[in-house]
């Protein structure tokens, strides 16, 4: 390798290195220099339909590949981009946001220029960006740019989240010096301290000490690269084990200790009773937003909580600082002693239903019968295979995917904070694409296992007009993707929370079945629909959905106040209520 080469071209390489295979975005004339440098450097480039899509694109992506990268260009481009930045931040996707920018002479002397605000500011932008991002570098210099390029980058994967580099379109081209490529970009070395040791050992007091504990872990296990240490804790201690929305399919779902998503206050009441029983929690990665926890209500008790955090464990309200989650999870595992731990009689596991649920087949189902979400999760259960990617819009398909049974190495993505509607059909683009990329780098093979290399979208129709174009660069890439469109006639999760016949949730009715053909998919491409249970029988029988490739499409229509059961329901009931009362009721003249 040279001693120098192009600023543009370090930067690129080092994406690749971090394994960014793929760069994201939309040209514009100050990164078109830029774009140059993508595919010398051994990145595909994917060039999405607009910036806001890009980004989701990104998110998507990073979080299968463990980062991703997009470039827009200054002002216009980057604020359509940071709807996807924010939520990248929210739900910690590191995603490394790159702009191109004026040169330096402009931005020096103030100059009018279009994509500003005509006053000769360079600077909000990026302090916008600022708030949504975790670190932030405007390279200005050739000499100190390798340095900043590397100390964003060690910062998007420390913390998980997005970062935002600004290149000035004359400096894409300036030699920088390319030693440091040779010293991989690597997280802090973690140091134990007696602080550690104390802290491991009052966890486990405390466990060995408990007559009923359980395991809830959460989707910042991911972030915090404790996943499979989790894994073990739980395989090894057979201690009952829930989950989140945000969690779900970070670990094998088929552990015999394995109960599903805790859904609080909205859970069967023989679950909410074991779990109110505990005696100590065990909190791995937690992300409490409202909507991950069922408004809180599946948040454990502090009093009885061990609680594992980025740097802190929390005992029972008690903080022990300074402690990478890495390190705590780590020794926890190699100190467990299994044989301390209460074990449950088999009898006082029997009321949990996750593992005891069936499938419901298709064939049992009334083949006249109108599809509803009673159960259609269900049904589709089968559907699923090891290595699938399940995800499911905000909406009634987020809240539907929770309730999926699914086999091991299935990862689902559903709402958890953000909840940007129309976020998944770009997000499937990108994880879709990541998917591929890891399964042809592993001879077919993703997280170790044989990968089907589907990802499989279900959204609403109110959410799919959001961001629809990005079926699009799914046929331009030939990527495997399956999307199921639930037609409810408009946004049915907004009137289930206010305006139940309201126009404003309303959407245009568009023939969704032909999006492949308007966008461009090869004639014959797979689309098809169903309105009864016999309808999506012979859907889900065709060997062509499940075993074809590429775009494969199918619309299911429902009922406009059809909800998954849950807190979609409890709202429902409650608005039709108040809707019925707003009505007129005839008065009777004696």
């Amino acid at each position: 390798m040279s001693d120098t080469m192009k600023l543009a071209e370090y930067l690129f390489t080092r994406l690749n290195q971090l394994g960014a295979s793929a760069v994201h975005g939309v040209p514009g004339d100050f990164n078109l220099d830029l774009l140059d440098y993508v595919e010398p450097s051994g990145l595909l480039w994917v060039g999405n339909t607009n910036e806001l899509n890009a980004g989701y694109a990104a998110d998507g992506y990073s979080r299968i590949r463990g980062i991703g990268a997009i470039v827009t260009t200054f002002g216009v481009g980057e604020l359509s981009a940071i709807n996807a930045i924010a939520g990248a931040y929210a739900e910690r996707a590191p995603v490394v946001h790159i702009v191109g920018t004026p040169d330096r002479a402009t931005q020096d002397g103030q100059g009018r220029v279009h994509h500003t605000f005509n006053d000769g500011n360079f600077r909000r932008f990026g302090q916008m960006h600022a708030h949504v991002t975790v670190a932030q570098t405007s390279l200005r210099d050739p000499l100190t740019a390798p340095q900043e390029i590397d100390r964003v980058l060690q910062q998007c994967l420390i913390y998980s989240r997005p970062v935002y580099i600004e290149i000035p379109v004359d400096l894409v081209d300036v030699p920088v010096r390319s030693g440091n490529l040779q010293i991989p970009i690597r997280l802090p070395e973690i140091l134990e301290t007696p602080a550690v040791s104390d802290a491991i050992r009052q966890v486990l007091d405390k466990l060995y000490a408990a007559k009923t504990p359980i395991i809830l872990f959460d989707g910042e296990c991911r972030a915090l690269n404790i996943t499979k240490d989790v894994q073990s804790i739980i395989e090894a201690s057979k201690v009952p084990a829930w989950t989140t929305s945000y969690g779900r399919g970070l670990i094998d779902e088929s552990i015999p200790s394995f109960q599903g998503v805790y859904k609080g206050a909205f859970d069967e009441q023989s679950v909410q009773d074991f779990f109110k029983r505990a005696d100590l929690v065990l909190v791995f990665g937690p992300h409490f937003s409202t909507t991950n926890s069922y408004a809180l209500t599946a948040k454990p008790e502090s009093d009885i909580s061990i609680i594992f955090t980025d740097t802190e464990i929390e005992i029972c309200g008690q903080v022990f600082r300074d402690i990478p989650a890495p390190l705590a999870v780590s020794k926890l595992l190699a100190e467990l002693d299994t044989s301390k731990l209460a074990r449950y009689s088999a009898s006082a596991l029997q009321s949990l239903p996750w593992q005891q649920t069936q499938t419901i087949s298709l064939s049992s189902m009334p083949k006249d019968g109108k599809i509803s979400h009673c159960n259609l999760w269900e049904v589709f259960t089968p559907f699923i295979r090891p290595g699938d990617i399940v995800m499911g819009e905000t909406g009634t398909s987020g809240y539907g995917v929770r309730e999926m049974r699914t086999p091991p190495n299935v990862r689902i993505f559903a709402p958890v904070t953000w909840l940007s509607i129309g976020y998944m059909l770009p997000a499937a683009q990108g994880a879709a694409l990541a998917q591929r990329q890891m399964q042809r780098q592993a001879n077919g093979t993703f997280n170790g296992n044989a990968n089907s290399g589907r990802t499989i979208l279900f959204i609403g129709d109110g959410s799919l007009q959001m961001t629809v174009q990005e079926i699009s660069t799914m046929i331009q890439h030939n990527l495997d993707v399956i999307i199921v469109v639930l037609n409810n006639d408009g946004y049915t999760i907004e009137r289930a929370i206010h305006g139940l016949e309201e126009s404003y949730n309303n959407v245009a009715p568009w023939k969704y079945l032909g999006a492949p053909s308007f966008f461009g998919a090869k004639e014959g491409t797979f689309t098809a629909s169903a309105r009864t249970w016999g309808e999506l029988e012979a859907v889900l029988e065709s060997k062509e959905l499940s075993d074809g490739k590429g775009l494969r499409m199918v619309e299911l229509f429902l009922d406009r106040e059809d909800v998954p059961k849950g807190p979609l329901a409890m709202l429902m009931g409650k608005e039709q209520k108040r809707t019925e009362g707003l009505k007129i009721k005839p008065v009777t003249i004696p």
